[in-house]
Order: C-alpha cells, then structure tokens, then sequence
C-alpha cells in the first residue's frame, strides 16, 4: 500500500502517542517470568510487541487483554518457561527476538526464531556471543540470521561481558540470561544505552547494580535466580513515536500541537535536546514520574531550525530517530553533521543509506558517512516531489510522510504497512491533528 503525504495546513490539536514499545517487550517478558499476577497499562498493541507476547505464551505464560485495555500476565516465574511447539514468529521485531534469546539462553529448553524477510536479513551475532559463553548452543543462517534454534543452558555461567558496542539489546539480552545463572552476571558498556530494563527488573524485585565508571563506561550487575514479583506498571507514551509529530509540527507553517504523557528517560531524549539545539520550539509541561520512568507533556510550535554538529555521544540517545532529525535537518538552515550512529546500518534497513537516498529524491543535499551524514539544509524549503522506497522499515516510512508534509510538493513512500509495527494508528492520529496523508490507488 502506498502512502502521499501532501503540503499540509497548520498541525494543531493535543494528541497521545502509542505505549513505549521498548518498555511494552519488557512488561511483558519480565511479568511471564515473575510470581502472581502482572497488571499492565499503556501497552503498546503494535505488531512487533504483540509478537512477543504470543511468543510467551508458546512457553507457557498466560496473558490476557481487558475490555478496558489493560493487559494482565501470569508468570512462571525465573527458569520456568517449557519447550515450544513451534517456531516462535517475531515479525519484523529485532527488540523482541534479541531480548528473547537471552530469556532463554536461560532456560534448559529448545527454541526456534523465525522472522520476516527484513528480520531474517539482520545480524544476531553480537547477541549469539556472549549468550553462547554462558552455555547456550545457537544453530543460525551464514552471518548469525535467522532462522535459528537456540538450545539453552542446563545451568547458565554468569558471566563479566564488555560490549563491543554500546547496545541496550545486547545488554539486556545478557542480564536477562543472568537471571537463571547463580551469582553475578556483569555488563561493560562503552557508553550509556537506555536504561529501562535496570528499572524494570528493580521494579519486579531484582537485585541490580549500576556503576558509572571513567569516560562513560558503565558497569551493570545482576544477581541471579531471583523470585521476581509480579507488579502493576504504567507505560508511558514512546519517544520514538512522538518524534514523528514533533517534527512534523516544527516544518510545517503555523503548527502548534501538543503531545502528552512520554517518557523523557535521559537515555531515550537525545532527540529532543537536539531540536531544541537547533531552535526548535519545543516546551517541556507537567513533567512527572510514571511506573519509575520522568515522563511529560511537550508543547510543540513551527520553527526556524538552525544547522549543528550533533554530539556522536548522543547517538545511544537517539539511535532509531535519526531518520526523522535528518528530516528536521533538511529544513534547517545550514549542515547538520551527524557521526557516531553505525549502528543505523544494521537496523530494519541500512537506515543511513534509506536516509540519503530518500533525502536526495526530494531534493536535499546529503553526504554519506559510515557512521552517519550530512544534511545541507534548504533553510525552510524542502522541494519534495519524490517517490521513496522504504525497504518495508517503518521509521524510514514515517520518516519521509513527515517530510511530505512540510515540503513544496507531495512525497509518496512505495510501502506503509510495515508502520503497525510501532505505530498502528499513525495516520489517523496525524489526520486527527490536520495532515494530508492519501493512501493506496488514490495516492
């Protein structure tokens, strides 16, 4: 199904985004393995969590949607999931099945991960490493891809474990194996990754430890073979869903929206303090704390954005939003210089490459870099016009509907299934706050 996204009128109304995905996998993978009764709401009912949630069930978790809503999770408890049946199907979700393989890296159980094309295209080796020294068996593709069948340890060896990468799937694949290993089980991570599995284990009663060491290193540590307790979480609305109606807003003339209850997590914000960076009017209310995350409401106003030299630092802040800051960019006035994301490269698509590719169909001036690039601004004016091919990865569609709103002429994206992923009701709820977006023979 294609999608158009046409030079819109002024954006403006209040909206709520989507549950957190990051922290909806969470809930539902630490409620299967706690004690009692795990009440969730706010969960995110895109395709790729809900992926998880079946899988769980598959080994045994009971979970259940209310009328209301809500969702409750009967657990298992740590080490008790069983042996599925069949192949356990993650979609398009690389957050679900890195995570999952290291709940049951855990476990003495058997299991097969299959995906879609796009999943079954990205590389698992990071995850298979370290999963593989604590005592599990992986039988993968060439290249660590899926399909694959993972055998987990009889008991699993805790294990100190220096990311390569700065990755919160790696890391919490690794303290999630740690769960069913005795003692302590240790990550090394180069720089700070997102934090919400170290909340949330705390949350169900597990013993963790964070260290801040020299130049950014951080050291985490979890002490195995915990009862973890069931508990009731609100997740808040997702950073990465909001980006999109965010920028939106800050490129196209007269907008004034505002998007309520996300979470302003320090590892999940680097976005936000990068528009403001570059001008961008965004205003921060009703800041908050919700189920142990900060959590806010952001006022959002059209804007004159200035070009910058965005901190390589900031990258695990920020690491699925880059498409749609490029995007922001190409309206800026001036370079925006944009390092240290290699990981973009391994993402649903080569995101850089999707990036620039999209950018120059409509007009903007890109460079590539290994690890990044660079926007020449059009200071306002974007021309569009362009067709842009998604390689069926939700962000990059979302991404390049939000330039089409802003720009002279309307872009179309050759794909806009793949957005239920993340984002189920993306295009009504822009449609609600006044974007022109056509979809299928019409477009």
């Amino acid at each position: 199904m294609t999608l158009t996204a046409h030079p819109s009128r002024a954006l403006q109304g209040t909206i709520a985004v989507p549950g957190d995905k990051s922290i909806s996998h969470r809930a539902l993978m630490l409620g299967a393995l706690a004690v009692g009764e795990t009440r969730v709401s706010g969960l995110l009912e895109g395709e790729d969590v809900l992926a998880t949630g079946e899988a769980l069930r598959q080994m045994g978790a009971e979970i259940t949607r209310h009328a209301d809503g809500s969702w409750s999770i009967w657990g298992v408890g740590v080490g008790g999931l069983k042996e599925p049946e069949t192949a356990l199907d993650f979609g398009n979700s690389g957050t679900g099945v890195r995570l999952m393989m290291g709940i049951v890296a855990g476990h003495p159980i058997t299991a097969t991960f299959i995906g879609d094309a796009s999943l079954s295209k990205r590389p698992m080796g990071r995850v298979i490493t370290p999963l593989t020294e604590m005592g599990a068996h992986i039988h993968a593709r060439e290249g660590g891809r899926l399909p694959l069948t993972l055998t987990g340890a009889e008991r699993a060896l805790p294990i100190t474990y220096p990311l390569p990468v700065a990755s919160a799937q790696v890391k919490s694949a690794v303290l999630f194996a740690g769960l069913n290993a005795p003692g302590q089980t240790t990550v090394i991570e180069p720089a700070p990754t997102r934090d919400h599995t170290e909340l949330m284990l705390k949350a169900f009663g597990a013993q963790v430890v964070t260290e801040e060491g020299p130049k950014g290193v951080r050291v985490i540590r979890v002490t195995g073979e915990p009862e973890l307790k069931a508990c009731t979480l609100a997740v808040p609305g997702d950073p990465s869903s909001a980006a999109f109606p965010v920028v939106a807003a800050l490129v196209t003339p007269g907008s004034d929206i505002t998007v309520t209850g996300i979470t302003l997590n320090s590892h999940r914000s680097g976005l936000y303090t990068t528009l403001i960076d570059m001008g961008a009017d965004i205003e921060i209310l009703n800041q908050r704390q919700e189920g142990g995350e900060p959590v806010a409401d952001l006022r959002v106003k059209a804007s004159e954005l200035k070009g910058i030299e965005v901190p390589p630092e900031r990258a695990p802040s920020m690491i699925d939003e880059y498409p749609v800051l490029a995007v922001a960019a190409s309206f800026a006035e001036g370079k925006t210089v944009m390092r240290g994301a290699e990981e973009l490269r391994v993402k649903e698509s080569d995101r850089i490459a999707a990036t620039a590719a999209g950018l120059r169909a409509n007009g903007v001036k890109v460079e590539d870099l290994p690890d990044g690039m660079i926007v020449e601004g059009r200071a306002g004016t974007v021309d569009g016009g362009g067709h842009v091919a998604t390689h069926m990865d939700h962000r990059i569609a979302m991404s390049f509907l939000t330039l089409g709103l802003g720009a002279q002429k309307p872009v179309t994206i050759d794909a806009g299934e793949m957005i239920a992923t993340s984002f189920p009701d993306f295009t009504g709820l822009m449609r609600r706050l006044g974007a022109q977006l056509e979809s299928g023979a019409n477009a």
